[in-house]
């Protein structure tokens, strides 16, 4: 039986928690511990993909294998991990998710063990059926994969699933699955780049929310 309403999953990074700010930060201190140069929020947002390897060897202009990506990522989430009490939930977020009629949860490509604890500070644990983040060391890679694990404990077909996001990658992933996605410009994606992937596009959290209605 298809549900009245499809199943919303929700990124973490860059859409209900706005830390574009943060991340910019955080990538420009492991850009620096190699002496790479150093980037503006709208330089991210223009040129950030997965997998992230191929984002740093494009701005540091040489290849970043296996090894180098994971000294990298572990700078990255040195900062990030010291700034994060700093970041706040989007503007809108409580109101989007208080305001879909369906099913919610949250999958985020972090890592789970912090992620976990951070949603319950936030006072989101109650709003979500289920709760994913990476379990790997080590991160930087695609969503897709992740997203099917995630439906798969969840029981839910993945053409019963809208996902709120704001890359590309995350419209790759709801793809893979048979899902729906809405891109939410307010993250790490430079809008231009959102609109033209043929997508639905959201200025806020709200508007996603009634972009997904109509999915």
């Amino acid at each position: 039986m298809t549900p009245a309403h499809p199943h919303l999953v929700w990124d973490w990074n860059g859409t209900l928690l706005n830390d574009l700010d943060l991340v910019v930060a955080s990538t420009n201190a492991a850009f620096a511990s190699v002496g790479g140069p150093a980037v503006t929020a709208d330089e991210h947002r223009v040129r950030f993909r997965r997998p992230i390897a191929d984002y740093y060897a494009e701005v540091l202009g040489q290849a970043v294998d296996e090894d180098a990506f994971g000294r990298l990522d572990r700078i990255f989430h040195d900062a990030y991990r010291d700034g994060l009490t700093t970041c706040a939930l989007a503007h809108d977020a409580v109101e989007a998710m208080s305001s879909w009629p369906g099913g919610q949860s949250l999958l985020s490509m972090w890592f789970h063990d912090e992620l976990v604890p951070a949603v319950h500070t936030y006072g989101l644990t109650g709003r979500f059926l289920r709760v994913d983040g990476l379990r790997a060391t080590v991160g930087g890679d695609r969503k897709a994969e992740s997203l099917g694990r995630h439906l798969a404990g969840l029981g839910i077909d993945g053409r019963d699933v809208v996902l709120v996001g704001d890359s590309l990658d995350d419209a790759d992933a709801a793809l893979s699955v048979g899902g729906r996605a809405v891109l939410y410009t307010g993250g790490f994606t430079d809008p231009a780049r959102l609109r033209s992937s043929g997508h639905p596009v959201a200025d806020t959290l709200t508007e996603a929310v009634t972009l997904a209605r109509t999915l």
